[in-house]
């Protein structure tokens, strides 16, 4: 896929060159690699599976695929268009992308008896597709890739697009930059250059969040004009890109008032117990919004608390953040629009949507899906790779990276450790479909991540067609457009991870 379409999706990723490996890796593979199902079928999964999500910049890029391939034009007429076999499928669909908890092994049985049965591996590579642009559809939205568009074509650059040199499976994306080593999580030198010259945005009504990006990467000196991406280029480059980002995170930090005061009468004596711990916290969290600086503070004063919960605290944290979320709004109040006409044909049951997994006084809350019981590392991905080879791998090192994605920089400062913010954004994320890592103290959450920024995230997740441009904007406005490019990442990769961990335990259960 190499027209204009995919070069907007592969941009925005670019600013983290060994991740967009990763991902090509893994959609050339499921798209056009070895696997049990026709290319026709595959492509056909794409366009259904962000029609569910009313992204038309996807549905628009797959028609013109599906055809490419060979696909027969009468089924992108609609549903009643296509043959009963893919029609049967449509229901996990629609259940995997709003409500996946309610997936169970009969929706699975009933895919693979009589005249047009699936195969376990025709279903485990259709539920890899479906949750692959599910989730895509999220990053989409949530990156403003569709906002202000011409039509239903791309946006509009003012550059063609630049992005990094990757060969991967059967398709590469070739542009100006070098492509990041395989075996370094580090930025290459143009990365740390596309995510870092000039000053933090002058944050503009009525702009899309890919011209800002664009205008960003146009702004920066690319310096790297070979293919290395050793530690030493990497770091010398994030000390450039903190160094030339110094002045507008300060003055930004001067604005948000009344911060530094407090974060500076945090000393190392307030450390010395959980008691004292919790008091700092508490004092930071008077303070209105969390800056970069109060994060770190959070983050440090977390990293040297002592105590440890009991199972039955750990469980109580889990449930009481579990109803918050579920007590949020999407960032979103306005009434959904209409469906796009130019979709809807590929929509059944447009109202089933997400619901939240637990609400305060209702009945048959489903039960919680344990880390412990049912996880990736131990179940998921051997199942997924008996049934569809490399694909685990694959999904394993794209989960992988995104969840340990750093630079050790935050908003332009420097050395800093941000482990527990990322755990808590992949955590919460997974919360919000019902599934508890049972290590984790999920009071965390609460001290990281404050209330828009919760509320972007569960939009992100459940309603992204709602998404708009000024909710990018509104949260964690002292990151650069690359770290919050990265959260989306983490949106992306977690719920992809939610909904493989719900569909793969049904496969295991009917297996079983």
């Amino acid at each position: 896929m190499d027209d204009l379409e995919l070069d907007q999706v592969t941009k925005v990723i670019s600013y983290h060159p060994r991740f967009l490996d990763h991902f090509l890796k893994t959609q050339n593979f499921i798209m056009n690699g070895d696997g049990p199902l026709p290319y026709d079928y595959r492509y056909y999964l794409a366009i259904i599976a962000a029609a569910r999500h009313q992204c038309p910049y996807l549905v628009k890029m797959y028609e013109k695929e599906f055809i490419n391939q060979g696909g027969n034009p009468d089924w992108l007429n609609g549903l009643d268009f296509i043959p009963p076999k893919l029609r049967a499928i449509y229901e996990i669909n629609k259940i995997l992308a709003h409500r996946p908890w309610l997936l169970r092994k009969e929706h699975i049985e009933s895919l693979t008896r009589g005249k047009n049965s699936w195969s376990l591996s025709e279903v485990v590579h259709a539920m890899v597709l479906l949750s692959h642009f599910h989730s895509l559809s999220s990053f989409v939205f949530s990156c403003g890739l569709t906002q202000k568009l011409d039509g239903l074509s791309s946006p509009k650059l003012k550059t063609p697009p630049t992005v990094a040199a990757i060969t991967s499976g059967h398709n590469s994306v070739t542009g100006s930059s070098a492509v990041a080593d395989g075996n370094s999580l580090m930025h290459s030198a143009v990365a740390a250059g596309m995510a870092g010259a000039g000053s933090l945005p002058q944050y503009q009504p009525q702009k899309t969040v890919l011209s800002e990006i664009t205008l960003n990467n146009n702004n920066h000196t690319n310096n790297n004009n070979n293919n290395s991406s050793s530690n030493s280029i990497d770091h010398h480059n994030h000390q450039l890109y903190c160094n030339n980002n110094a002045q507008s995170i300060a003055e930004s930090l001067t604005n948000s008032g009344g911060v530094t005061g407090v974060v500076a009468a945090v000393t190392a004596a307030a450390f010395a117990s959980s008691a004292n711990a919790a008091a700092v916290l508490n004092k930071i969290n008077a303070q209105p919004s969390a800056t970069v600086e109060v994060l770190m503070e959070r983050m440090k004063v977390l990293s040297q608390k002592q105590d440890e919960c009991s199972e039955a605290e750990l469980s109580n944290r889990f449930k009481n953040v579990e109803m918050q979320t579920a007590e949020l709004p999407a960032a979103a109040t306005v009434t959904p629009a209409e469906i796009p006409p130019v979709i809807s044909h590929y929509i059944e049951d447009p109202n089933f949507q997400y619901q939240d997994f637990a609400r305060r006084g209702a009945e048959n809350i489903p039960n919680t899906f344990r880390i412990q019981d049912y996880s990736w590392d131990d179940h998921g991905y051997s199942l997924v790779n008996d049934l569809y080879e490399d694909v685990g791998t694959l999904l394993d090192q794209r989960f992988r990276c995104a969840y340990n994605l750093t630079y050790f920089t935050m908003g332009g400062v420097k050395n800093v450790d941000t482990s527990k913010f990322r755990r808590a954004i992949w955590n919460y994320i997974q919360c919000i479909y019902g599934i508890r890592h049972d290590d984790y103290d999920y009071g965390e959450v609460n001290q990281l991540l404050d209330r828009p920024l919760k509320m972007f995230i569960k939009t992100a997740c459940c309603f992204p067609e709602r998404i708009t441009t000024k909710d990018y904007d509104s949260i964690l406005v002292e990151l650069q457009d690359s770290e919050k490019v990265h959260v989306n990442l983490m949106v992306m990769e977690a719920r992809n991870q939610a909904e493989l961990l719900y569909a793969l335990r049904e496969i295991m259960r009917y297996r079983t």
